[in-house]
């Protein structure tokens, strides 16, 4: 009976290490399978979550690079200058009375001096067809142009077009692209206090960046001491350095909104000026088409309407006296007199006189002018043509 029961227990001994062991296995198998199933899907999510992060951590300003910045070009320029006659003798010589008398050759024996000039700027490519857009005098009376690319080409350029009054320039690139291409935004759409990225090649120095804001919009290029040219100027804090000039003024997405222009130096200035883009676009449309840009002008000299109130005491008030008339010019055909008080053009309000000069330059050259006017205090309406200003007879 002992026998028996020992017998029993060690089938059940044996059953029961059996089981364990059977456990273990599937236990081993389990374990196996979970981590072959799970392991490849979490390698899978780490991966975009970590491109994510990166993305996140890059600055706005390397995005809108990244979308521009291969378009940035810089722009080298020669021209052969002729400086005063040099003087082959030394000038005690040629002023001696008995050599004069001798040669009668006083002051005749010179020959004219020439150097070459060389220049640099910045520029953006905005078109496939290769065009770029710079300022216009960084191409005045150029020689020869070469245009260097982010990429390291060297390109020929040849200036199509240029206009000394909105200080722009069109060059074609003479050579196949494929071109890095600049998308242009739009400037009506731009607020102060909005980013601003300039970018250029200050002192020689390729693919300059600085970062500042939008500190004012439709600065009258006049305030500036500026008096032959027709801009209103985006003012930014933006570092803009000699070189940058015709350089892309970019939003915070990479957009072109401007071309940098001019810089206020001087202690305590650091203001950078930007041509906006949608008056850039305006004119490059004219400068490739024919060669020029329009100007519609009616020939008038305004100021600003100022009421003395005493001797001691003045006040601006709306409107723009005209001051001076062209001759036979459109706006004294058009009835204008000197003294009028410009009150609204084709129904938009005046305020400066700088209001009209904006509202002329949108006008074009085939629709007249509807101008109401103040005079003696009595209220009248004129209608005025505007002629191109290159064909405005002074």
């Amino acid at each position: 009976m002992m026998k028996e029961l020992q017998k029993q227990q060690q089938i059940h001994k044996k059953i029961k290490n059996k089981s364990k062991k059977n456990f273990r296995l599937i236990l081993l198998l389990v374990l196996f399978s979970y981590n072959f199933s799970f392991d490849a899907p979490l390698n899978a999510i780490e991966v975009p979550v970590k491109t994510q992060q990166n993305l996140n951590k890059q600055s706005f300003v390397s995005r809108a690079l990244t979308r521009s910045g291969d378009a940035v070009v810089t722009i080298e320029t020669e021209r052969k200058v002729f400086s005063s006659r040099e003087k082959l003798l030394p000038p005690e010589i040629l002023t001696d009375p008995y050599f004069e008398r001798l040669f009668g050759l006083r002051g005749q024996l010179q020959i004219p001096r020439s150097r070459i000039e060389k220049g640099q700027g910045s520029g953006v490519i905005f078109s496939e067809e290769g065009l770029v857009l710079t300022n216009a005098h960084v191409v005045e009376k150029t020689d020869q142009l070469i245009v260097g690319l982010s990429d390291g080409r060297r390109v020929i350029g040849r200036v199509i077009g240029q206009d000394s009054l909105t200080d722009l320039a069109v060059i074609q690139l003479e050579s196949k692209g494929p071109w890095p291409i600049a998308p242009l935004g739009d400037s009506n759409n731009l607020k102060v206090g909005d980013w601003a990225i300039a970018v250029g090649n200050p002192f020689g120095l390729e693919n300059t960046v600085t970062l500042g804001i939008i500190s004012n919009l439709n600065r009258d290029v006049a305030q500036l001491g500026v008096s032959d040219k027709r801009i209103n100027l985006i003012q930014t804090d933006a570092a803009i350095n000699p070189g940058n000039s015709g350089g892309p003024l970019l939003n915070s997405t990479g957009e072109v909104i401007g071309i940098n222009t001019l810089i206020r130096s001087g202690p305590g200035a650091g203001l950078g000026f930007a041509i906006p883009i949608n008056r850039v676009k305006k004119i490059a449309k004219d400068l490739i088409k024919n060669g020029r840009a329009k100007h519609p002008m009616i020939g008038i000299t305004l100021a600003s309407n100022i009421k003395q109130k005493s001797n001691f005491l003045s006040q601006r008030e709306n409107g723009a006296i005209i001051k001076y008339l062209v001759p036979k010019g459109p706006a004294e055909k058009g009835g204008l007199e000197i003294e009028d008080v410009i009150i609204s053009i084709n129904g938009k309000k005046i305020l400066t006189p700088n209001d009209v000069v904006n509202i002329i330059n949108e006008n074009d050259l085939k629709t007249p002018l509807e101008i109401t006017i103040s005079r003696n205090n009595r209220t009248q309406r004129k209608f005025v043509q505007p002629i191109d200003i290159y064909d405005l007879q002074f």
